[in-house]
Parts: structure tokens; C-alpha cells; sequence
């Protein structure tokens, strides 16, 4: 069995320019990055700008295993099998973390023969959008101590610093640090620390800006600290936001690649499901709904994460209504909730198939609360049983909703065209899209409409910091925006070990950030981190590059 990377190596890639033909795209609004990478220039917004909009699809999943469920590889199996009935669709992903590339998740290119290609590359810099956003969020970080340095005219509370610095890669070591250490040409000593790149709001900002303007509006209103006095300073403050903008001004370009099979995608942003709102950027998006007939995208994690931000986050601000949500299930998923051990879950196993089945029904109910039609996708393994198929098959045939078995990892495009005709037809079904709460709720209600009605919790309780910072945020006049609840992705509920479909139980609520810039407030529940460590064993070990630079070991 080849490897993903043998499978991309392999495969026959047109020049982008071909690419972005297909797609309309005139040669004046495309930015080559080599010959098959590129970006979009700002023309093509306003020249699009009175082309209707295609049918929007998001594709999700259940609560997943480590290894993921494959939401990355049925979406762009699904752009290749709409190519194959006849349809217009454009794919809109988030581009990968080195994180997950080292650590143990992988990429975010697809697998088998679902991928998008130039795969290392997507894998690894890419266009170097990561680094810009890097370089802006720590550019704030660096102008903050100088300030520091420099006299400290606002009065800034070291101790009240907001703002982390941030790096793309999983290292547990720099979650806390002493900065400015070594006297005083180094600058004020005080607590520091660094989250993951994905996971900083300047990333996040990025991914819900509309345009330039609104980029560099959001960069000026992130909060970075207070002041002795207790008054609250401004990235805008520290004159900072025209510079971060500049930084971002490439990146904020959407990147055109394409699919194994020559189909186009579209791939911006990576924010985190579990620590961030998880879902590419609002520009992405709105370009490929202008591009095709069908802009199909997907938001992190199991729907309790990436797709409920997606639909009372992004869609809110973004002005979008999703036509059709697909589901995608694995057997390893449902036997995971089941209670067998991850080790186990390619084992056949078909009790505890059947017992983790409550966490499907969980997920599509709950997708079905925002009015939208959904679709299962089946993402078939080759260790998985006819028996475990038609376990599965005729639970959603029981529950009266669409599915297909979807073999887009092995069969490419061929693969998932049962699943691109259901989609269709759910498409052409009525979408009554409503979020889930109004944001002129206060946040503790927020926060419960999320937890009950998503999660199925019984309580919420908040630790002091969070009660502490509600009042904060309340004060501020800020208590009006969207929810991002980070947690656990691997249960509905803030607790890891609690699989398939916990009832009643209580979410803690242990701190809460307000993300001005982005647009919404953090609620952070259990043990989660804003920098993931490192495993046992890395994926990092197995990748190498020869004399001739040709990359192994990519998963």
C-alpha cells in the first residue's frame, strides 16, 4: 500500500495558471508562489462582487479518535466526486499547523487518493501564511516590552499583560517563560508565556476579517493588557495596528491549489477546533461560493467544536447560510465511544459498534437544531466488516437520514459518488438556518445554550478567574459577542474519558478571554491548552529529505 506522500508524488499536477482558468480567474488576479501554488489577488472581489452565490456545504464529524476521522480527505473527495456527476464545486480548507505535521495528528492535505497536492509544501511553509501571522502576533508582543523599556507612558501593568507570544510548532516547554531577564538593557522582567500560532487571535482574526480595512480595525482592538489604574489598553494604543497589518497584508490572500484529480481548492487559515473557532478563512469561503456552484468546506474536530463555531461564529459574522451538513463517521469512532481502546478500534467489534452509535445520533440531532439538512458520510476503512456496514447503514436508514458509504480515501473521486449525489439532493432540500443563541444574551447564558443543548451537560460552573473576567468583559461593554467554547475534543463533555453520549453532567468553566479583535469570547474549559506538547514518539522521527531534496516520512 502506497504511503500519502508516494500517492502525491505520483500524481500529475497541472500548472496553476490551468488551475485558475477553469475557475474564471483572470492572469492578472493570480500570484504565482512556483507552478503549481498561488494567491488571489484583492481584484477579484470586486469584480465577482454581483455574481450570485453557490450553495454552501460544511462537512463535520463525529467525536473523533487521535488519528481523526478523515473530515479533511471526504471533503476533497467530495470536490473530486462533484467533478465526476457534473458540478462545479470548489473546496474551501484551513491550511496545516506544523503542530499536528511533527507531533501526531499529520497534516491537513487529505489522505489516499483525496488529497491536495503539492501535499510537502501544503505541509510544511506553504505560501507562509503561518509565519506572517507569527511575526505580526509577536511584533505586538515585542512592542508591548519595549514600551515597557521605553518609560511605560500608559502606565501598563506588567502583571495584567494579556497577550501571549506564539510559535507554530508544539513545544510544552515555552507555555510559561520569564522574559527580560539579564538587567537592564533586557528590558523589564515579568511572566510570559507562548500559544500555538493557530491558536492566537491574531490567526483567528485573519480568518474572520472581510477585507484590509476590517483586518487592520480588528488588529487595533485586541485587548493586550491594563493599567495600574485598571483601564484598558489597545493594540491601537500602542500604534501597532498599521504595522501588524502590513505584516498580514500577503497572507490575508487566499491560496490556490488544486486535488489529485486537477479539481480546485482554495486553502486560508487554520485555527484550532479545540482552542479556536476551527473553520478557514470568511474570504475563502465567500470567493469559492462565488467560483462554483458548490463551495464545500470543513470546520475542525467533532461537530460539538468546529462545526457549532462554524455555524454561530463564522456564519454569523460572515452573512453565510449553509445549504447542506455532512456528518462523516467512521467504525474506529463509533467503537472508540463505545469503550474500546484506541489500540483496538481496527479490530471488528460489532457490540461496541452499536453502543457507540448514541455519539452519531448525538451529532446529527444536534446539526439538525440549526435547521439544515444533513447527510452521513460513512468514511469506509479497509479494516472495517460488512456486518459493521450494515450495522451502521441501518441505523441511519432507522434515524430517517441520507448517507453513503464513502471510499474517496482508496477510489479518489470514484469513491464518493453515491455520497456527491446525496449531497446534491440535500441541497436541494429547504435550509432554515438559525444560530443557536443571540448574542444579546448575557454570556452565562450563552455559554449554557452551548453546554445543553450541543454538549448535553446538566450545569455549568465557573472558577473564580471566569466569574472575575465576565465582570471585566461586562464593564468593557464587550459581553454582546459569540461564544468560542474551548475544550476536549475527543467527548461532549470537558472530560476526555467520557465517550459516547454523557448526559447531565457539569462543564467547568475554569477561565474566560475576551478576543475583541476577533470578535469573541473564550471560554475555557478543562485541562486544555493553548500549547499542545509533543508525543512519545513524534511523527517528526519519520521525516527525512534526501541529497536531491525529495521529502519522506510525510505521512
Amino acid at each position: 500500500m502506497k504511503t500519502d506522500i508516494e500517492i502525491a508524488q505520483a500524481s500529475q499536477m497541472l500548472p496553476i495558471a490551468d488551475i485558475a482558468s477553469k475557475l474564471d480567474i483572470l492572469p492578472e488576479e493570480l500570484e504565482p508562489y512556483g507552478r503549481y501554488k498561488a494567491k488571489i489577488s484583492e481584484k477579484i472581489y470586486s469584480r465577482l462582487a454581483d455574481r450570485p452565490d453557490g450553495k454552501l456545504i460544511l462537512v463535520t464529524a463525529i467525536n473523533p479518535t487521535p488519528a481523526g476521522e478523515g473530515k479533511t480527505t471526504t471533503t476533497v473527495g467530495l470536490g473530486q466526486a462533484m467533478a465526476k456527476i457534473g458540478k462545479k464545486a470548489v473546496i474551501a480548507l484551513r491550511e496545516p499547523s506544523l503542530g499536528p505535521v511533527f507531533g501526531i495528528k499529520g497534516g491537513a492535505a487529505g489522505g489516499g487518493y483525496s488529497q491536495v497536492v503539492p501535499m510537502e509544501d501544503i505541509n510544511l511553509h506553504f505560501t507562509g501564511d503561518m509565519h506572517a501571522i507569527t511575526a505580526a502576533n509577536n511584533l505586538l508582543c515585542a512592542i508591548i516590552d519595549n514600551h515597557l523599556q521605553q518609560g511605560n507612558t500608559l502606565g501598563i501593568d506588567p502583571r495584567r499583560i494579556l497577550i501571549k507570544r506564539c510559535l507554530d510548532m508544539n513545544d510544552r516547554a515555552l507555555r510559561n517563560v520569564i522574559v527580560g531577564l539579564g538587567g537592564k538593557v533586557n528590558g523589564v522582567p515579568r511572566e510570559d508565556g507562548f500559544m500555538i500560532t493557530v491558536a492566537s487571535e491574531v490567526m483567528a482574526i485573519l480568518c474572520l476579517a472581510s477585507d484590509l480595512t476590517d483586518l487592520k480595525k480588528r488588529l487595533g482592538e485586541i485587548l493586550v493588557a491594563y493599567t495600574y489604574a485598571g483601564k484598558p489598553v489597545f493594540a491601537r494604543d500602542l500604534q501597532v495596528d498599521g504595522a501588524m497589518a502590513a505584516l498580514l497584508k500577503d497572507a490575508l490572500k487566499p491560496n490556490l491549489v488544486q486535488t489529485l484529480e486537477n479539481t480546485p481548492a482554495l486553502m486560508h487559515g487554520g485555527p484550532f477546533a479545540n482552542i479556536a473557532h476551527g473553520c478557514n478563512s470568511v474570504r475563502a469561503t465567500r470567493l469559492a461560493l462565488k467560483l462554483g456552484d458548490y463551495c464545500i468546506t470543513e470546520a475542525g474536530f467533532g461537530s460539538d467544536l468546529g462545526a457549532e463555531k462554524f455555524l454561530d461564529i463564522k456564519c454569523r459574522y460572515a452573512g453565510l447560510s449553509p445549504s447542506a451538513i455532512v456528518i462523516v463517521a467512521t467504525m474506529r469512532a463509533l467503537k472508540y465511544n463505545g469503550g474500546v481502546a484506541k489500540t483496538d478500534v481496527s479490530a471488528p467489534n460489532v457490540e461496541a459498534l452499536r453502543k457507540g452509535l448514541v455519539n452519531l445520533q448525538a451529532h446529527v440531532e444536534n446539526m439538525q437544531k440549526y435547521g439544515v439538512p444533513v447527510v452521513v458520510a460513512i468514511n469506509r476503512f479497509y479494516t472495517d466488516t460488512e456486518e459493521e456496514i450494515a450495522v451502521l447503514s441501518d441505523f441511519c436508514e432507522k434515524s430517517g437520514c441520507r448517507f453513503a458509504l464513502s471510499e474517496v480515501f482508496a477510489l479518489g473521486g470514484d469513491g464518493g459518488v453515491d455520497l456527491a449525489k446525496k449531497v446534491v439532493e440535500a441541497c436541494q432540500q429547504p435550509s432554515h438556518y438559525k444560530p443557536l443563541y443571540d448574542t444579546a444574551l448575557p454570556i452565562k447564558e450563552k455559554i449554557e445554550a452551548i453546554a445543553k443543548n450541543i454538549y448535553g451537560a446538566g450545569e455549568v460552573l465557573y472558577a473564580p478567574a471566569a466569574e472575575k473576567m465576565i465582570g471585566e468583559i461586562e464593564r468593557l461593554e464587550k459581553a454582546d459577542l459569540p461564544i468560542c467554547i474551548a475544550k476536549t475534543q475527543y467527548s461532549l463533555s470537558d472530560d476526555p474519558t467520557k465517550l459516547g453520549r454523557p448526559a447531565g453532567f457539569t462543564i467547568t468553566v475554569r477561565d474566560i478571554r475576551l478576543n475583541a479583535g476577533a470578535g469573541f469570547i473564550v471560554a475555557l474549559t478543562g485541562d486544555i491548552m493553548t500549547m499542545p506538547g509533543l508525543p512519545k514518539m513524534p511523527a517528526a522521527y519519520k521525516i527525512d529529505v534526501d541529497s536531491q531534496g525529495n521529502i519522506s516520512g510525510l505521512f
